[in-house]
């Protein structure tokens, strides 16, 4: 089969961390034998060749200037809640390019389908050209386009559209299926699939973690909370910061690591100094795909405080609760979106009310005290992600769902 993806994200070169499961969805589509090709916006900062793991890629130019280059790549919003004023300006040329390529993209190469990632904006321009050129479309959720789309009636009204053009739906979570659904989406069409991993990448290496303390200045026996990722407001790490006194109570040695970037750090130092604690939360700064694992083998226990946030976004399904499972660490983690898909509290980790300090507090205290059952939670998450979320398992998936929408098209065509 040959596939036509849209997307607004992917990492800007190999091992970047924006939207990494577009690039892994893509490669491990193309690994089960089918020609697939990605479309994506131009970035000054774009270092990508025109074929790589197997995917064909391709740039289209919208921007009039290089300071309008804001679409997709994690810059269209303020801490994921607010569009940015210069995405608003960015918008019109990026739609209209991002139209005009895929449409000459399909024209010229002849696809079997064509898959949108984000139904809006993606889904929706993806529709455009599907229905246009007379292909089966399939749309994929991935959280922050139903947010969106939750927003206005005039962004719901084109979500539904697109929604109801497609033969087949994915999410990342239920939740996004049933929040699309609720919004005019077809339910029989959707099928939720998480996201996978690759554990040959993230796996458990007490070595590497060991380097990465010492690279930090931190004592081998110091117990060590762990998170990494983009600081937005979804991530919950205000509360997070709130339930750190609470665990210091009992376990006065404790560092909260929280590595990568975004619009929210300088607000996390500083409520760090309010609550003084700030001698127990450690900010490396980014850090790049390559050493994610050796951070996640770094820390006793992975935290993933996911919230909806003021503006009712939340993540589908963070890419650390998958790769911390599968570097086989226990996991602390919110009750919500896709997070209770993959983990089953008390079996492949421990599950709390999203925005409780309190409740987080007690469970990572629990782990705390009892280093055998986070041992015991961190191997049989490792053994779920072997069993069941390895990305040759998520693409027979995504195929399956492409077998089923070009059905569809048939049954609509005839």
């Amino acid at each position: 089969m040959k596939i036509a993806m849209l997307t607004s994200s992917y990492p800007k070169w190999p091992g970047e961390m924006t939207a990494p499961f577009i690039e892994e969805i893509a490669s491990s589509v193309a690994a089960r034998g089918h020609e697939v090709h990605v479309l994506m916006p131009h970035r000054g900062d774009l270092r990508r060749q025109p074929f790589e793991r197997g995917v064909y890629l391709h740039c289209y130019r919208y921007a009039p200037t290089q300071a309008l280059e804001v679409w997709g790549y994690a810059a269209a919003l303020h801490g994921d809640v607010g569009m940015r004023v210069s995405t608003l300006v960015a918008a019109p040329f990026a739609l209209v390019h991002g139209y005009r390529s895929l449409l000459a993209l399909v024209r010229h190469e002849g696809y079997d389908l064509v898959h949108g990632h984000w139904v809006l904006p993606n889904g929706a321009v993806s529709a455009l050209v599907a229905q246009h050129c007379k292909l089966p479309l399939v749309i994929s959720l991935h959280g922050s386009d139903v947010f969106l789309a939750e927003r206005t009636p005039p962004t719901a009204w084109t979500a539904a559209l697109a929604a109801q053009r497609a033969d087949g739906i994915t999410a990342c979570s239920g939740d996004l299926a049933a929040r699309l659904a609720r919004l005019g989406g077809p339910p029989e069409r959707m099928q939720v699939i998480p996201y996978g991993i690759d554990p040959e990448v993230f796996r458990p290496d007490s070595e590497a973690g060991a380097a990465v303390r010492e690279q930090l200045g931190i004592a081998p026996e110091r117990p060590v909370l762990m998170w990494v990722s983009r600081m937005v407001y979804k991530k919950g790490l205000t509360v997070l910061l709130d339930a750190l006194p609470m665990v210091l109570q009992r376990h006065p040695r404790v560092l909260l690591v929280l590595g990568g970037y975004g619009d929210l750090r300088d607000a996390l130092e500083q409520q760090a100094k309010q609550l003084g604690i700030a001698d127990s939360v450690l900010f490396p700064g980014p850090v790049d795909r390559d050493n994610i694992n050796r951070y996640w083998n770094a820390g006793d226990i992975v935290v993933v405080p996911a919230i909806h946030d003021h503006g009712g976004n939340v993540d589908g399904l963070p890419n650390i609760i998958l790769e911390s499972m599968s570097a086989g660490r226990p996991v602390v983690a919110s009750n919500v979106a896709g997070i209770p898909q993959v983990i089953t509290s008390g079996e492949h980790g421990l599950l709390v009310p999203e925005g409780d300090a309190g409740a987080l507090a007690e469970a990572l205290t629990a782990l705390l005290d009892d280093p055998s059952s986070a041992a015991r939670l961190g191997l049989a998450a490792r053994q779920r992600v072997e069993r069941e979320l390895r990305w040759r398992h998520i693409a027979a998936r995504f195929e399956q769902v492409y077998e089923t929408a070009r059905e569809h098209f048939a049954t609509r065509q005839s």
